[in-house]
């Protein structure tokens, strides 16, 4: 049964593309029809294309992977800065840092950058600095916090990407292209799929249309998530029980020790009083 149904999607303004002198061809397969000049793209197949996603990602959660979502256009950062965060995860929704998943390491020293002047701070460093250095510093840690405070956690490249507005984000798709990170995004019909693993064809420009997309691959993370917990908590129990049957059986293990004891206790002693029992009759 899917996530999504097609009410849903048709009620959130989802099949809304762009006009027609704006598509992309490659977008062919997913348009239904033109209407009044504008693209309509076909909800049977986002249908489709939302469950192959989210079941994909529900995967990559499930096996404690990170996935960064992306979306620095004004009808979806905010939104989606609170869906990941409510999963837990990295976010963008500032300006793309050019190379952030190319070269990791740089982004990382900047992030640890960031550490430092908090740990300075908490233990009074910056007390014996002049104002005009602390402010300095001050700016810089907000500037950090602003671009890269929402990574702060990301401490190896994630497993995947999640884009709203591919073209938009064409630079982080191409990084994540490059390094092998699997693309998945919302495709509105001016733009490209070619390059997007699991591409979900969508208005992406609609407040509404976002959120309803975001609802349905957030959802599927967190069930990946919870069945992650599950699967730990009841590891740790097998793993407990097992600990227990060994103590039960070395407990055995004494206990039959103990009784050979006896036994080869009880057979000497009763040699000893046979051999005194026959030195008297003699």
């Amino acid at each position: 049964m899917s996530i999504t149904t097609f009410d849903q999607l048709l009620e959130a303004g989802v099949h809304f593309g762009h006009l027609k002198k704006k598509w992309n061809p490659a977008m062919a397969p997913y348009i239904f029809m033109e209407r009044n000049g504008i693209h309509i793209i076909d909800l049977h197949k986002t249908v489709a294309k939302i469950d192959e996603a989210a079941a994909a990602l529900k995967q990559i959660a499930k096996s404690g992977k990170k996935i960064l979502f992306v979306a620095t256009k004004k009808q979806a950062k905010d939104l989606l800065a609170a869906k990941a965060t409510e999963l837990g995860m990295p976010y963008v929704i500032e300006r793309w840092p050019g190379g952030m998943l190319t070269n990791f390491p740089t982004i990382r020293k900047a992030v640890k950058k960031m550490s430092s002047i908090d740990k300075m701070d908490k233990e009074g460093a910056l007390i014996n600095l002049s104002k005009r250095e602390k402010l300095q510093i001050t700016r810089q840690r907000a500037k950090l916090e602003k671009n890269l405070g929402s990574i702060a956690d990301l401490t190896r490249l994630p497993a995947a990407i999640f884009v709203v507005d591919v073209m938009k984000e064409h630079i982080a798709v191409h990084e994540a292209n490059r390094l092998g990170i699997p693309v998945f995004g919302m495709v509105d019909t001016n733009s490209a799929p070619t390059n997007i693993d699991f591409a979900i064809p969508s208005n992406d420009d609609a407040t509404k249309s976002i959120e309803v997309i975001l609802n349905a691959v957030c959802g599927a993370i967190a069930e990946g998530l919870e069945e992650r917990k599950v699967e730990k908590v009841d590891a740790e129990a097998a793993e407990a029980q097992g600990d227990a049957v060994p103590v039960k059986k070395e407990r055995k293990t004494r206990i039959k020790r103990t009784k050979a004891e006896d036994e080869a206790l009880n057979a000497n002693v009763a040699a000893k009083a046979m051999k005194g029992q026959n030195e008297d009759e003699e």
